[in-house]
């Protein structure tokens, strides 16, 4: 059984490493937000619409993640590397498919969809240049689902922690010019996050090379495709791409729809996104735990063990935020002024947190009961549920913003009912009991 000694030393590398890589995301803005409302704005719009893609790696990485955590609770550590093998082949060709989708569609889908031209130019131009990172950024995600899924988690730690800091210093020297670099603004922003990651990925396979993990779990091999490993792994993966990208995507309307409401909403609306991610970095790692700690207690053949182990993580995660949201009660104004000098944008910004404070309850409920359900292998039923929850969370979005012409913060108060519908509805999965027969 997983105590919460246990659970939180599988986690809490996972949680630095998140930590370190939204630190990353939190000096973008801060800088971005120093250059001007309109780049601050299509770095929200430009950064999720890139996300998008990115969360159908994401999602396959993790249904492998689920494998290999399936595969190291039955103690066929051989059978890991072929996992491995196969992911990384996979994601290397679905970076290349999406680089020349994003070359071809990304100019189009902004331009329908994006109303103000100074936030579509701004948004192009960092598309354009963060879909060079697809390949090193695809790579590190299957090496974050090899050391996720096998429970050494403390590399991702250090990983993050290179990403961040390359990233940091290569932001502050292209987007503002330093160090003898050109001055760049948003594009600058782009590429410091490709070198970041092509960095990342060298650190990675360094350090599996050293600690002879590769030798271990028989990693690099590339065999000839194993057909049958393919189909079980697109089984499971493919419900969890999708359900990644939807989700995505459905921030992706939301932030359009708060860029209907106007510039200085969408400027306050990424701030608030920032301050958001970095909240949910203990639930998010907590989430990312109870994923690969059910399907190793399933591995091991432990069934009866699982709901107890999902509890206690909810239940880490539930303290945790309740201390957290302590912060953006009681100083919100000091927090939203690292990110902007304007004070309009500060008064605009502070109300949405209020917002979040609650969203950030509803999301540990949600987040680590929906991830207890795909950890169990019930993919397919997670992205059921993640369909019905988004559908109803664009709509109630969509009747508050243009039928009721509300404000930004209340148009925010749909991340709790997504949250409260994700955890509900996972809970009565995970209570049916029927994922106990699943083989993977």
């Amino acid at each position: 059984m997983f105590t919460f000694r246990n659970i939180w030393k599988i986690s809490f590398p996972i949680i630095l490493g998140l930590i370190a890589q939204n630190i990353m995301m939190v000096i973008d803005t801060a800088f971005l937000g120093r250059v001007s409302e309109v780049t601050l704005g299509a770095a929200a719009i430009g950064g999720v619409f890139y996300l998008c893609m990115v969360m159908l790696a994401t999602g396959f990485s993790i249904g492998a993640q689920i494998m290999i955590g399936r595969r190291n609770g039955e103690k066929k550590i051989t059978a890991i590397g072929t996992i491995f093998d196969h992911t990384q082949i996979f994601l290397i060709l679905l970076a290349i498919f999406l680089w020349i989708l994003l070359e071809i569609l990304a100019p189009v889908l902004l331009r329908i969809f994006i109303q103000s031209p100074a936030v579509l130019a701004e948004s192009l131009i960092f598309i354009n240049y963060r879909k060079y990172g697809l390949l090193f950024g695809f790579i590190v995600l299957g090496f974050n689902a090899f050391y996720i899924g096998n429970t050494r988690t403390l590399v991702l730690s250090l990983s993050t922690i290179i990403m961040s800091f390359f990233n940091i210093i290569f932001d502050y020297a292209l987007i503002f010019g330093h160090f003898g670099f050109p001055e760049m603004g948003i594009a600058g922003a782009a590429i410091a996050t490709n070198i970041a990651e092509m960095l990342t990925f060298f650190f990675y396979l360094i350090w599996t090379i050293k600690k002879k993990h590769h030798e271990r779990y028989l990693l690099f091999h590339f065999k000839k495709p194993d057909w049958l490993l393919l189909n079980s792994l697109f089984k499971l993966a493919t419900p969890v791409m999708f359900q990644y990208f939807l989700s995505f995507s459905a921030w992706f309307v939301f932030f359009l729809i708060i860029e209907n409401i106007g510039e200085t909403a969408l400027a306050a609306s990424n701030i608030t996104r920032s301050i958001y991610m970095v909240l949910m970095i203990p639930v998010w790692g907590l989430s990312a735990s109870v994923n690969t700690l059910v399907s190793n207690t399933i591995g091991q053949g432990k069934h009866e063990m699982v709901m107890p182990l999902i509890y206690r993580v909810f239940l880490i995660g539930l303290v945790i935020n309740i201390l957290l949201i302590q912060l953006i009660i009681f100083i919100p104004e000091p927090i939203v002024s690292f990110y902007t000098d304007s004070q309009t944008l500060i008064d605009t910004t502070v109300p949405l947190l209020r917002v979040i404070s609650m969203a950030l309850i509803a999301f540990s409920f949600g987040m680590i009961l929906f991830n207890g359900l795909s950890g169990t292998g019930k993919t397919m039923l997670a992205l059921k549920i993640e369909i019905a929850s988004i559908i109803f969370y664009l709509l109630t979005a969509i009747f508050l913003a243009f039928f009721l012409r509300a404000n930004a913060s209340v148009v925010w108060s749909v991340e709790i009912v997504y949250f409260s519908m994700m955890g509900i509805f996972a809970l009565i999965a995970l209570k049916k009991g029927n994922w106990q027969s699943i083989e993977l």
